[in-house]
């Protein structure tokens, strides 16, 4: 015996969904080596290693660590150290020690050539900061990842978005069919590298040009390699229920086990939807498709500022719409349509659109999260409404001009999601049904004001959920948390306090830990967590180091 580490006197709340117990667990050469309840038998103290460090768990509870199964830090992981640590401190700090990439369709690999100028337009927003992208497969991204070194455990979906633009560029029309199986043999590659599954942002370009047989049609690939389908569907306003029966025909059709990304109802009027989505992805699962969803726990969204343009104006890319709006006539024509064309199905139609997010919550319901340049940083944390009163214009007049000055780098947050302050139904319903597992769907760009949730996702669960309203029990919070996502993606070796597992865990204190985050200050820390340990390493609290690229980097099978 070697142990590196032992928690004593400790709760164990071990990830399965158990009533936790009490107990310890030991750590040697990065992976759960000892694991027993109290009263199990006595310790002998003198088979402790004298270099072992003993950490007294009175009072606090031990979990497998934090599974963030939608992230998007694709961009963020390959920055040069400590840039890269900086920005995912939050994440450690909050528990998370393994993430997944590549969602919502977007992503950075595979890419082309031709490809990737399009792809660093589309990803702009979520780029801290320009660098090369030496890679070309999902399996060079990962190779270059595993070269330099990652804070914290890291994988990926095979985004869509690359696919089809490295198939046939960013244009609004279907998938011709040599294109189509030129996407299929790419994303079969993919997941041979290492990808954990396939995922659709069907409200962003180019996504949102696909019809539901080339959805389908990627899904099978997922589905003869035994992966995962996810899907930003295509809308959650007025197209809610329809793109619910969307994902629910890809999954009977292709046979794959499909997953609901970010579940949510945007826009007051549409809250009262939640209840029918869950109640008919209920039903889907009687019928025999294998669907899952995961949420975010707060009522606001973060994603770019150009999803609040109709497709058509974003054919050709970012620097197409930027030419767009810079012409008077076509500026004018897509002001129509942002103040006035409600989502009609099916919404890759020529002239369609799956989600008018404007029309939806309002210009006041929707606030600038960062911009691109150091010159126009006074414009963030501004709703549009502000930003519009600042410049003397209309709100839409207003944020044209800032993506042309901006190049089209600007982030937004969106609120009124699935609830607000005062009523939070909605979220709860999604926090607490058993087909969901808890996300962020937040990053921290080291720019403007991030959301919330990359700082505070999971301890905000915990403490506001949990402890403060008791509409979940601990053992499920945690199960949603660790052994849920890892059974999602086929990581055995991870979610589970079991002997053998590898030791990813979180120490903190069920009475104290709180996020502290909030939309105006969105870069505090939580309280509450003493350690976080990612391969056996002390990422977080006592005996950290900081800068320690304690992750590994996961690949499928």
């Amino acid at each position: 015996m070697a142990w590196d580490l032992l928690f004593t006197n400790v709760t164990l709340a071990d990830g399965s969904g158990s009533v936790p117990f009490s107990g310890e667990l030991a750590v040697e050469d990065g992976r759960i080596s000892h694991l027993r309840p109290a009263g199990g038998g006595a310790q002998d103290a003198r088979a402790v290693p004298p270099d072992c460090h003993v950490v007294d768990g009175s009072g606090k509870v031990l979990a497998p660590g934090f599974i963030d199964i939608h992230s998007h830090a694709d961009l963020i992981f390959p920055l040069p150290e400590p840039r890269r640590s900086e920005l995912l401190a939050g994440r450690i700090a909050q528990g998370i020690t393994t993430e997944i990439v590549g969602n919502c369709g977007m992503g950075v690999a595979p890419v082309s050539e031709a490809g990737e100028p399009i792809l660093r337009g589309i990803n702009a927003w979520l780029t801290p900061e320009s660098i090369p992208w030496p890679w070309r497969g999902v399996g060079g991204y990962l190779d270059h990842l595993e070269k330099q070194g990652v804070p914290l455990n890291v994988g990926t979906l095979a985004p869509h978005g690359p696919l089809r633009v490295n198939a046939i560029g960013l244009v609004a029309s279907s998938c011709p069919p040599g294109a189509l199986q030129a996407m299929r043999d790419a994303l079969q590659r993919a997941l041979e590298e290492g990808a954990f599954g396939v995922s659709t942002g069907l409200i962003y370009p180019p996504g949102m040009y696909s019809d539901t047989e080339e959805c389908v049609e990627m899904a099978r690939v997922a589905a003869r390699c035994g992966a995962l389908y996810t899907s930003h569907i295509r809308g959650s306003s007025e197209l809610l229920l329809p793109s619910v029966e969307e994902l629910i025909e890809v999954g009977r059709r292709s046979g794959a086990r499909v997953h609901h990304s970010h579940n949510e109802a945007v826009g007051r009027i549409h809250w009262p939807k939640v209840e029918a989505v869950l109640a008919r992805e209920d039903r889907a699962r009687d019928e025999g498709v294998d669907l899952t969803h995961d949420m975010f726990p707060y009522p606001a969204a973060a994603t770019t500022m150009l999803a609040l343009f109709p497709p058509s104006s974003l054919a050709g890319g970012v620097e197409a719409l930027l030419d767009r709006l810079r012409d008077p006539s076509q500026r004018r024509r897509i002001r129509e349509a942002v103040e006035g064309q409600t989502p009609d199905w099916p919404p890759w139609r020529p002239g369609g659109w799956p989600h008018n997010l404007s029309l939806a919550v309002g210009w006041n319901r929707i606030t600038v999260g960062s911009v691109g340049s150091s010159e126009r940083r006074d414009v963030e944390g501004l709703t549009l409404d502000e930003l519009g009163l600042r410049s003397s214009l209309p709100p839409f007049e207003a944020l044209c001009d800032l993506l042309i000055a901006e190049e089209g780098r600007v982030s937004q947050i969106i609120h009124d999601v699935t609830g607000d302050g005062s009523h939070e139904e909605g979220l709860e319903k999604l926090l607490t049904h058993p087909a969901g597992a808890l996300c962020t769907d937040a990053n921290d760009y080291g720019r403007g004001k991030p959301h919330p949730a990359a700082y505070g996702a999971f301890p905000r669960v915990l403490g506001r959920y949990v402890r403060d309203r008791g509409c979940l029990s601990l053992e499920e919070a945690i199960r949603k948390m660790t052994s849920y996502p890892a059974s999602l993606l086929g990581l055995e070796d991870r979610g589970l306090l079991k002997v053998g597992a590898r030791a990813d865990l979180v120490l903190f204190d069920p009475q104290k830990i709180e996020d502290r985050a909030t939309f105006e200050e969105p870069r505090l820390e939580p309280a509450g967590i003493s350690m976080v340990i990612i391969n056996g390493h002390v990422a977080a609290g006592e005996g950290a180091v900081d800068g320690m690229m304690a992750g590994v980097v996961l690949r499928r099978g």
